[in-house]
């Protein structure tokens, strides 16, 4: 599948919502990667916890970037697609091919679209379990 290097199958909304499925990993399996990482108050000299929540933060960072990139890739794309079927349409009103094609893929694209506002739920809740579990551990640099 292509979705593990950051690329999504834009052609296909099931495959393209599958491709999101199998990049948001990190974010489903947060709560399991910090329990298992983080040590408890009795075994907190045994595990460096500031560089394990540094690393996982930046893990999640990067996995957040390439969801956020190939998603907006993909709306690009599929507007591109729906811009030259209106041009299509303009000159050929009358092919009912044409306009069936025309509302699928803006269709599609208003499915890619509601991906971004899903994508920020995901991420928020992500970005609030990791701060509950490492703030005592580690600050991420501000956002600018």
């Amino acid at each position: 599948m292509a979705a593990s290097g950051g690329t999504l199958n834009c052609e296909d909304f099931s495959m393209f919502q599958e491709g999101l499925k199998v990049m948001r990993t990190i974010d489903d399996r947060i709560v399991h990667a910090l329990n298992t990482t983080l040590p408890t108050v009795s075994f907190s000299g045994k595990v460096d916890a500031t560089q394990t929540c540094r690393q996982l933060y930046e893990s999640m960072m990067d996995a957040h970037l390439t969801r956020d990139k190939a998603i907006k890739s993909c709306i690009a794309q599929t507007s591109e697609e729906v811009g030259q079927l209106r041009e299509q349409r303009a000159k050929d009103g009358e092919n009912l091919a044409l306009l069936k094609l025309l509302r699928k893929e803006q269709t599609k694209l208003k499915l890619m679209q509601s991906e971004l506002n899903v994508e920020e739920v995901v991420n928020d809740r992500s970005l609030k379990v990791f701060s509950e579990r490492c703030r005592i551990h580690y600050t991420p640099p501000k956002v600018k």
